[in-house]
């Protein structure tokens, strides 16, 4: 059977080659007789698997000595609780609500301190960035929240938030990698690998090695202390070890394609050929603001649910796997991740273009 275009919004797709690969090395890693899925997390093998990754991606995002970079699991959702935990000294942080994930974030806050909403999006159904040039933080807050790319509402921070002196946070899940980023203009960057990276089963943390204290909330359990695992280089536990191996075989990939600019020009090229379509037809509309407009994920919708019903079924029966948007905003969802062709966002388009043709 041959291969589909697959939209997931993640797990999502990976790059080919980056899975022949692993296939190849499944049975034998490089002369060691076992998969890396076998292998002791303690091996020197192994160390260099993970110290390797490791380096990549501090070349890829040209991260500063003065940050850890760490492989951990729990995904993104755990760090919801991490980052209070760790960082919450004040017990006061303010929060930017632009979407399902940033909004799930702000309310486990809650739990471990006062966690104020400085702006919100929700008042238009998240299809906007608020400006954020200007917000009431909180003198005393600990750090400012946000999730970088919405996922499920397709919409990016082009601009960072004035912070006004405090630490920026952002969870980065779905724009990881996808362009080059200022990791100085953050104190945390984490992300769920599982749509731009690798498989699921990996959350990576990038943190500035001055906010890993031993100093957390009461109660916080060791293996939810950044210090823990910044300690033990990421390896205090048995780690997700073969979902790290599959991440540093894409930041491999990722370097020969020619960096982090080099896919934003690829990822700009790709989501101008969806948007510029979605502008000009007469049945899908796109529905994000302009200028907020995500590269990695795009909601279009025609406005009749069954309609939309029928397309996510004819599109995948056209090989075009996974259009149909988040379950609580419905329409669809096209998520075109760096591992996405240029060819599957124009076979996509080649057919919205033939459904409206039949459907107007």
């Amino acid at each position: 059977m041959s291969r589909v275009y697959n939209f997931s919004a993640g797990p999502a797709v990976l790059p080919e080659e980056v899975l022949r690969e692993a296939a190849d090395e499944m049975m034998d890693y490089k002369g060691s007789g076992m998969s890396v899925m076998e292998m002791s997390h303690r091996s020197k093998t192994y160390d260099g698997i993970i110290k390797e990754a490791e380096s990549d991606l501090r070349d890829l995002m040209g991260i500063p000595d003065n940050y850890k970079v760490l492989f951990l699991q729990g995904g993104a959702s755990q760090q919801f609780a991490m980052i209070p935990m760790n960082l919450m000294k004040n017990k006061k942080a303010a929060y930017i609500v632009t979407g399902q994930w940033a909004k799930k974030a702000w309310k486990e806050a809650q739990i471990y301190g006062e966690a104020v909403a400085v702006a919100s999006s929700e008042d238009k159904t998240f299809s906007y960035i608020p400006d954020c040039s200007d917000l009431d933080i909180p003198e005393d807050a600990d750090y400012v929240y946000i999730c970088e790319n919405n996922t499920i509402y397709g919409t990016k921070f082009w601009e960072l938030p004035d912070t006004k002196g405090h630490t920026l946070v952002a969870d980065v899940s779905s724009c990881f990698l996808s362009e080059p980023v200022d990791v100085t203009k953050y104190g945390v960057i984490y992300g769920g690998v599982q749509k731009n990276i690798g498989p699921a089963g990996v959350v990576i943390v990038i943190i500035r090695e001055d906010l890993i204290t031993e100093d957390t909330l009461p109660g916080t359990p060791t293996m939810l202390k950044y210090k823990t695992h910044a300690d033990a280089d990421s390896l205090y536990n048995t780690p997700p070890a073969y979902g790290i191996y599959v991440c540093g075989k894409v930041f491999k990939w990722l370097k020969k394609q020619g960096g982090l600019s080099a896919m934003k020009a690829h990822n700009e090229e790709k989501a101008k050929i969806l948007y510029d379509f979605l502008d000009e037809s007469k049945l899908f509309k796109g529905t994000v603001v302009k200028e907020d407009r995500s590269l990695m994920n795009v909601p279009f919708v025609t406005g009749d649910s069954e309609l939309d019903a029928k397309f996510v079924a004819e599109a995948k029966a056209a090989g075009l796997e996974n259009l149909k948007g988040h379950r609580s905003v419905g329409g669809m969802r096209a998520s075109i991740y760096n591992a996405m062709p240029k060819e599957g966002v124009e076979k996509l388009v080649a057919f919205m273009r033939e459904f409206e043709a039949r459907n107007a």
